[in-house]
């Protein structure tokens, strides 16, 4: 269960928006989003599909045009271009994984500490491989050749390679088989255990409500309802929209 401390993540943000706003295709798709992630925390960002999840997490790494306030560990996000959020230690695993299909497992994960410099570089494979230890046994294998699951734990572990304090989830059960997204999300745990705060956006709100100390509601580009994850998981009203209970 969730620890403690997290409970006073709003006081102590690692990172935290004010008046977000992003644009997509000339429209406005998130109107003022304040948000608020405290180090150590899974915090899930939940709702229907096309509510504005994963443009948010695209508007925090720096990918979309934005507006508004984004600060991350004291530093000011909102100028900064998408490398530069990558080198200050936040990292985003995008919708639908963006392997490179052709190039090897192990080439993919190297890919991932392309802006690491120095003898320790790879040091994370250490960790991508206690994780996911199926990825190590298929080291030369191409990623197109994996299947679903593997395809996500390699896109998590390219993200891990960067070593980042904040690891962002854009759908990370998406076209997995029940038993692989229990794996995947036993994974999460662990990275959290490890130290590596989570902002997760996903659609299975029951199973990312089981591993969120809090989550955030988002409709129509806008937070509907925050709260503690066990309150958003007994509120009725989301019983009913998202969980047909």
């Amino acid at each position: 269960m969730p620890i403690s401390e997290t409970a006073i993540a709003a006081d102590r943000p690692l990172l935290s928006t004010r008046h977000l706003r992003a644009y997509y295709r000339g429209l406005v798709a998130l109107h003022g989003i304040d948000l608020a992630v405290g180090a150590g925390e899974i915090v899930a960002v939940v709702g229907a599909n096309g509510a504005g999840k994963s443009t948010l997490l695209r508007a925090i790494a720096g990918q979309v045009a934005r507006s508004g306030e984004i600060m991350f560990n004291g530093i000011a996000l909102a100028n900064l271009p998408a490398y530069r959020i990558c080198r200050l230690g936040i990292a985003l695993v995008p919708e639908g994984r963006r392997l490179f299909p052709r190039l090897s497992v192990e080439d993919n994960l190297r890919l991932g500490a392309y802006a690491r410099r120095g003898p320790e570089r790879f040091r994370p494979l250490e960790l991508v491989f206690e994780l996911f230890p199926r990825l190590q046994e298929r080291l030369t294998q191409r990623a197109e050749l994996l299947s679903g699951g593997e395809q996500q734990m390699l896109a998590i572990g390219r993200a891990l390679m960067t070593s980042p304090r904040l690891l962002m989830l854009d759908e990370p059960s998406q076209g997995l088989m029940p038993r692989l997204v229990d794996d995947i999300f036993a994974a999460i745990t662990q990275i959290r255990a490890r130290g590596v705060t989570v902002l997760i956006v996903e659609q299975r709100l029951a199973e990312a409500l089981a591993i969120a100390d809090r989550a955030y509601v988002v409709q129509t580009g806008r937070i509907v309802l925050q709260g503690s994850a066990r309150e958003i998981a007994e509120n009725a009203e989301v019983r009913r929209a998202y969980l047909g209970m």
